[in-house]
């Protein structure tokens, strides 16, 4: 029941991989976000954390939709894009990915917001104070407290990314072998005669997937909180 056919191992070797490239495209955006949000005050910052969050609460759709409209073939970005680099986001796996990118920065900034809070801003002061540019004090002090948030939330994000499909199927639709991610070929089989049981083995490795990405979040965010209530980390 569960070896997977070679088109099956295809699926799930494609899923990872724009997944993966998902949180490489937000992760430096990702953590200075949540930086920025979690360590200053400045005008606009409600508007910022709103467009932020906002994937999150919005039809997926929507999303796939204004990514279509902005890095299509013929997208205000996109036709520039295509004219001077002959590259065509849309329709390829780079744009699933950034559609997955898009879909899951929410739980990146969310997770690494909460990990900078947990930060004493004494620590950082002190270091200040013996002489650390500021620079150094992220590197060698905030970085270094923040990563159990940034490896959290990366995790979160790249299982969100893994079951991505509303803003995929709008932008990058459903090509095999191409744009087809585990939640585009489970619902394509499912609309096929006699794909249930390859559907039912897809459906089972990505609750396997959800669940090892849920305990491993989990992990690193029972961390975070230890840290928010001042215990000594065992």
């Amino acid at each position: 029941m569960f070896s997977l056919s070679p088109f099956e191992l295809e699926t799930v070797l494609l899923s990872l991989r724009v997944a993966g490239l998902a949180i490489l495209i937000c992760l430096v955006p990702g953590v200075a976000i949540g930086w920025l949000l979690g360590r200053r005050n400045f005008a606009g910052k409600s508007a910022l954390d709103l467009l932020v969050h906002l994937p999150m609460v919005a039809p997926p759709v929507v999303a796939g939709y204004l990514l279509l409209l902005a890095f299509g073939r013929n997208g205000f970005i996109g036709a520039w894009i295509y004219e001077h680099l002959g590259v065509s986001l849309a329709f390829s796996w780079a744009g699933a990915a950034m559609a997955a990118a898009i879909m899951s920065f929410p739980l990146l900034v969310r997770s690494v917001r909460l990990s900078v809070e947990a930060i004493d801003p004494r620590l950082e002061m002190a270091a200040g104070t013996l002489g650390a540019s500021p620079v150094k004090v992220f590197l060698s002090v905030t970085l270094p407290l923040m990563s159990p948030g940034i490896l959290a939330g990366m995790i979160s994000a790249y299982a969100r990314a893994l079951g991505e499909f509303g803003a995929t199927i709008t932008f990058a639709a459903s090509i095999p072998g191409e744009t087809r991610t585990l939640p585009l070929a489970i619902y394509a089989l499912l609309q096929s005669p006699g794909g249930e049981a390859a559907a039912t083995r897809l459906m089972a490795l990505s609750l396997l997937l959800a669940a090892a990405a849920l305990i491993a979040s989990e992990y690193f965010n029972r961390k975070i909180l230890r840290r928010l209530k001042g215990n000594p980390e065992k």
